[in-house]
């Protein structure tokens, strides 16, 4: 169950719910293989974990041109609407970077962002910057993993 809470000063927060040790350990493996074998890893664990966010957004990092890219970034973002919906989100309300379950579907929605702005969807990508920013007004966080470019050494 993913935790919701309110805070009388503000939106309510949500936590996405950590993902399967199983789905967590074949990422961590498709992520150690060499470069030029990571996008294969990645794919075969997004497809024995469809609903993975963070296997989608790291399979956005390492797609073969920014089309593909911006494919695996728009399924990993799509699929964590369905995710914060089912677990209550009602469309407004903070999911922040700093929680660690959050950071699939928010890498995904940084990845969808910068390859929009890549391909010229211009309009697309300032919806989504303006999204992340509704969504933790920290944005963007100074941790955050090597994401588009930076992932792929």
């Amino acid at each position: 169950m993913t935790s919701i809470s309110m805070h009388s000063s503000g939106p309510p927060e949500t936590i996405l719910q950590p993902e399967s040790p199983e789905a967590m350990s074949a990422l961590a493996l498709a992520l150690d293989v060499p470069v030029a074998q990571r996008r294969d890893a990645l794919a075969d664990v997004v497809s024995r974990w469809p609903r993975f966010l963070e296997g989608w957004a790291r399979l956005g990092d390492y797609g073969r041109d920014p089309i593909e890219r911006y494919a695996a970034y728009r399924a990993g973002y799509h699929r964590g609407l369905d995710t914060l919906r089912q677990n209550g989100w009602r469309g407004s309300g903070y999911v922040r970077w700093e929680h660690q379950n959050n950071r699939g579907f928010l890498g995904a929605l940084a990845g969808l962002e910068e390859m929009a702005r890549q391909i010229g969807e211009l309009d697309e990508a300032e919806r989504c910057s303006h999204f992340l920013q509704q969504l933790d007004p920290t944005w963007p966080p100074t941790d955050i993993r090597g994401l588009i470019d930076g992932a792929r050494e």
